[in-house]
């Protein structure tokens, strides 16, 4: 009621109901609302909006006036939480941004919010801002809780921030993703296919996976005497019905979350780690592609995808293959030795399509921070996993089925997207790399710039650092029901279809290659799924930061090695032994970018994820 009266305000219209205008003479007592010339009009000291939270700041999005945004200061929410229609009065700013305080909270959700206790105050986790709670607070400092927002009686008790174990639940809630705990569908399915597959049997497929996998989406063998590759997909959309309860529940999820040492999947494990997994020894229905390949001209020459019936011959890690693609076999069974006979050609095939590809796409140095975690789940180790010879063998192969499935879906289908970074994102990357004492130059278009800066940076001793500033400068990759190409790999056209035990995106895509039909919302499709992909990523990003934030709580005085990472804010992460913790400065001077530097952690806040240190200086 009260949303539609400000707007009725606004377009000045004078058919007020007489509960509207008993409301509006309520608001004109308070000088709210004015009435003149039989008129009436909001005062022009306040405006009335709906109340956007983020991390670092709030704003109201100005009801009245959409294309204009106030910031609020956290101070002056006055009980006003994300979604709230609110009342608010601008106020003096001496820097001339206009800002404002709420007043009242007209209308607003229910809902519950993450806050923990300190000094018998609730302060919300996300963005530590003091609630205008008057109730008297039972509990201990760092106890955290979920509270109704509007009554603040307690929900639920989750534990005491001092016990590790409480921060996935955190995360999870933090990002609405907390439903994955209670996953409590029934899995009734069964290997009873009527139709003919294809009997793959014989075939010596593989896996290759991380040591520590449960899942296995996808199978290779190559055919070296005709040149043909096949990859087998887990053909999980012959057990996933579109539109049941399963499938509902997966779009939902869009992804599945890999914490620590722990998968919160997509799929239930019934399907995820059994039916659906390509485990060696053991019949599995499977999706595969059938790709012809032309070695000399370095070109796909035609592929097939049908249904099939695989039984992977052996399961590897990519640490064994590695050791097989170094020619040290180490001991091996006769079946191995069928597989290695193929693999070995099959890599150097893949080199070369590999070195094809690059003249298109890049090449960036990437590692990723595995982070390892003891029984009371706080940081034991962290893995630094650089992309190694049977990382690219297997990538190229799952880049081949890719290509090859986006060319068979209509016009209209799911594509990976990934669009060319603007001319202002460029021409700051070229001003950041030269800013280095690294001298390059803009080039005739984006991709030569690109790989000039990569050709240059290469002798320079920060390889690793530019491309990551390479990285930032590009957009995001997203899904769509257009094809606009992907720019970061070269490729016309391309989309997910290797990977359907894992992303929402793939299934669909296999769905529509068996039934050559698109679901009718595909654009909602696309638009959740890339929604989710990112808001799963950020969640695991919480997550880890918290466990680095307990790390250093442990360590407070420790020496450290660090690059500065953010020359604006005064940020560096630490490299070494413990890779990865996000560290601000508290004497920082301005060093250069990707600086090495020494720092002393001197205080942590693990709620915020916040680690404070000191630049040693000698």
């Amino acid at each position: 009621m009260l949303k539609n009266l400000f707007v009725k305000l606004q377009h000045q219209e004078k058919d007020f109901t007489k509960n509207e205008i008993q409301k509006l003479k309520e608001f004109e007592k308070e000088d709210i609302v004015i009435f003149q010339n039989n008129e009436y009009s909001l005062n022009s000291k306040y405006k009335v909006g709906t109340i956007k939270v983020n991390k670092n700041r709030a704003t109201l999005h100005d009801l009245l006036n959409e294309h204009k945004d106030i910031s609020l200061d956290f101070e002056h929410l006055s009980g006003a939480f994300d979604g709230d229609l609110v009342i608010a009065k601008r106020v003096f700013n001496p820097r001339s941004k206009i800002k404002a305080k709420v007043l009242r909270v007209l209308s607003g959700t229910k809902n519950d919010i993450l806050v923990y206790i300190k000094d018998k105050n609730y302060f919300t986790v996300k963005e530590s801002i003091l609630l205008q709670n008057k109730k008297k607070i039972e509990g201990n400092d760092g106890d955290i809780l979920l509270v109704d927002n509007k009554s603040f009686e307690i929900s639920e008790i989750l534990g005491n921030i001092e016990d590790a174990k409480i921060d996935e639940k955190i995360s999870l809630i933090l990002y609405k993703e907390d439903f994955r705990l209670n996953n409590k569908i029934e899995v009734d399915a069964k290997m009873d296919d009527t139709k003919q597959r294809v009997d793959l049997r014989d075939l010596p497929f593989c896996t290759i996976d991380p040591s520590s996998a449960k899942d296995h989406d996808d199978a290779i063998y190559f055919d070296k005497l005709n040149s043909i590759i096949y990859v087998a997909i887990a053909d999980v959309s012959y057990f996933v019905e579109e539109g049941s309860p399963l499938d509902i529940e997966a779009f939902k999820k869009g992804t599945s979350v890999y914490l620590p040492g722990k998968v919160l999947p997509m799929l239930p494990n019934a399907l995820s780690e059994e039916l659906c997994s390509l485990k060696e020894g053991v019949d599995r229905y499977s999706y595969v592609f059938k790709i012809y390949l032309d070695v000399e001209k370095l070109e796909v020459k035609k592929s097939q995808v049908f249904e099939a019936l695989i039984n992977s011959h052996k399961k590897f890690s990519y640490g064994r293959i590695d050791r097989v693609l170094e020619e040290k076999f180490d001991t091996y069974t006769e079946n191995e030795k069928e597989i290695f006979d193929y693999i070995l050609p099959l890599y150097e095939v893949t080199k070369n399509f590999r070195k094809k590809r690059l003249n298109q796409g890049y090449d960036f140095r990437s590692s990723e921070y595995r982070l390892k975690l003891d029984a009371k789940k706080e940081i034991q180790s962290i893995d630094v996993e650089t992309s190694s010879p049977s990382h690219k063998l297997v990538e190229e192969c799952m880049l081949f089925a890719n290509i090859e499935a986006s060319k068979k879906v209509n016009a209209v289908g799911i594509f990976r997207i990934h669009e060319e970074p603007p001319f202002k994102a460029i021409s700051k990357l070229v001003d950041d790399v030269n800013a280095l004492g690294i001298k390059v130059k803009l080039q005739h278009d984006v991709h030569d710039t690109i790989t000039h800066i990569q050709s240059i940076a290469k002798h320079s001793g920060l390889a690793d650092e530019i491309d990551d500033l390479i990285i930032h400068a590009q957009t995001q990759a997203k899904y769509s029901s257009r094809n606009l190409g992907h720019f970061g790999l070269g490729f016309k056209s391309y989309s997910h279809f290797t990977s359907p035990i894992r992303r929402y995106s793939d299934l669909v895509l296999h769905r529509m290659l068996k039934t050559k039909e698109t679901p009718k919302n595909i654009d909602e499709i696309c638009d959740h799924i890339s929604i989710q992909e990112r808001k799963v990523d950020q969640l695991v990003w919480d997550y880890e930061d918290r466990k680095y934030a307990r790390w250093a709580l442990k360590n407070i005085g420790l020496e450290v090695k660090a690059n500065i990472t953010d020359n604006q804010r005064g940020v560096c992460v630490t490299y070494g032994q413990i890779p990865g913790a996000k560290i601000t400065l508290d004497n920082y001077k301005g060093q250069v970018l990707f600086s090495k530097i020494r720092v002393i952690i001197k205080s942590v806040d693990v709620i915020r994820k916040q680690i404070v240190g000191s630049v040693k200086y000698d």
